[in-house]
């Protein structure tokens, strides 16, 4: 598999993994296929994931801008179309009362706010796409945090008490009975609280969704053109020019979006050089569920879930009845198709569900997620020289890029069209560079050994 920290290119028009969403989703809608020549643009997006796509669409719908978006392979092939599809106001790994630690009030809540406005922004592009015939069946509100242990209970409702005095937030505490009577009978929950707004989608429709939409209002989705060499013209100067190497045509442009976010690969651009570590994600789905085995785990719910530990396990129930259930994959890329890793969720998904016992997986696969060392996405355009103006990054979402990449995206285009953003650590800092970076891997195998043993343990 791909290893974006070790790899320079992640293919050319490869096709999509065998997930569930590939296999369930149909046709993608059109595209402008792969760039066969030399062409000239304005701004050049690399990446045609949710970041890449809303930055354009925005581009176009909001400053008269049309952007070309430039994509190694197919529109979400990265995590675009491999995630969970959940649907959450989630702030990368940093919580809301480290935030106002760090930062004070004022910047936490305007951190929440610009989270709850990607949630509010999705939901809108939705209901423009569905209008233009793609479906990404958006399920029933709600979100599920479930304590895996006794203990993390008290932790759970602490932070909904926090969450209600801070934010007005409107979170329900639920015991263990109440889960296991009216939503779940997960045998590894020990009690929940549920959020009302998060929702579950299909990921890989949604982002053709903003593919149809970007493209209608004027933008360029060029598939199967990896950049494979970047170098710049009058450098040292404020008219430098970017030049991107694709294998069939250079493109020459005046701006350049970086949306590669976990998928960069090895050296891409110095902005971003030692500033994110993939991690991969290992997702299964199982074969449909009986009615028998609906009713024996008392499935009530089609609510997303996760659980409280260090290495998070999430799950829901998909349309089809399906159990989708997720967790961390490999460290690398040689080792992501290892058969251990999915073997590994279906055997924690048992635990959970002891009726499932027999149960099988259909679908297997994982995808890199970017992780930055402060726990925050970071939108950024450098200034440290003046030919780097006009190179532009959103990456590090931790995890919780589903709906906040579309307000990421919206973002990259007001700086794009020289709009100040706000001023929040999001869009004013560039990505913290991990110390001792060769070692990342290292750090994060140190990681998994750590949460384990706390998961078990504390």
């Amino acid at each position: 598999m791909y290893d974006p920290l070790h790899d320079k290119i992640p293919g050319c028009g490869d096709a999509y993994p065998d997930s569930y969403w590939a296999n369930v989703s149909g046709d993608a809608p059109a595209d402008d296929g792969a760039i066969d020549h030399d062409i000239d643009v304005d701004v050049a997006i690399i990446g045609a994931g949710y970041t890449g796509l809303s930055c354009a669409l925005h581009l176009a719908q909001q400053h008269g801008i049309k952007a070309s978006v430039f994509e190694a392979n197919k529109t979400a092939w990265g995590c675009s179309g491999r995630n969970a599809g959940f649907i959450l106001k989630s702030s990368g790994r940093k919580s809301y009362s480290n935030m106002q630690q760090q930062w004070g009030e004022e910047v936490m809540r305007g951190i929440y706010g610009e989270m709850c406005a990607g949630v509010e922004t999705v939901k809108e592009l939705i209901s423009q796409a569905k209008a233009q015939g793609i479906d990404c069946q958006p399920q029933e509100a709600g979100y599920i945090k479930v304590a895996h242990k006794p203990k993390m209970l008290n932790e759970l409702i602490a932070l909904a008490k926090l969450q209600q005095k801070m934010f007005g937030y409107d979170v329900e505490i639920l015991s263990k009975d109440e889960v296991r009577q009216q939503y779940m009978d997960d045998r590894n929950a020990y009690g929940a609280i549920r959020y009302q707004d998060g929702f579950g989608i299909n990921p890989l429709k949604l982002a053709w969704g903003y593919q149809q939409l970007a493209r209608n209002a004027g933008a360029k989705i060029y598939t199967a053109s990896p950049v494979i060499n970047w170098h710049e013209e009058n450098s040292d100067t404020a008219s430098a020019t970017q030049l991107l190497h694709t294998p069939n045509g250079i493109v020459k442009a005046k701006k350049v979006v970086i949306a590669t976010n976990g998928y960069t690969p090895k050296g891409f651009h110095s902005l971003v050089t030692n500033r994110t570590l993939p991690v991969l994600s290992q997702i299964i789905v199982t074969e449909p569920l009986s009615d028998e085995q609906i009713t024996a785990c008392n499935f009530l719910t089609s609510n997303v879930v996760m659980d409280t530990r260090a290495l998070k396990y999430y799950y829901r129930k998909l349309p089809d009845n399906r159990l989708l259930f997720g967790g961390r994959g490999a460290i690398t890329g040689k080792s992501a198709d290892d058969p251990y890793y999915a073997q590994r969720l279906l055997s924690v998904l048992k635990t959970s569900f002891p009726a499932l016992a027999n149960i099988k997986y259909h679908y297997a696969w994982s995808g890199w997620i970017c992780m930055a060392l402060d726990d925050l996405p970071h939108i950024y355009q450098s200034h440290d020289k003046v030919s780097q103006s006009n190179v532009f990054y959103s990456m590090g979402y931790c995890g919780s890029g589903v709906s906040f990449s579309v307000q990421a995206g919206k973002r990259l285009a007001e700086k794009v069209a020289g709009i100040e953003s706000p001023n929040l650590p999001l869009y004013q800092k560039a990505l913290p560079k991990f110390p001792l970076a060769p070692l990342r891997r290292l750090g994060q195998w140190s990681y998994f050994h750590y949460g384990k043993i706390k998961d078990e343990y504390f």
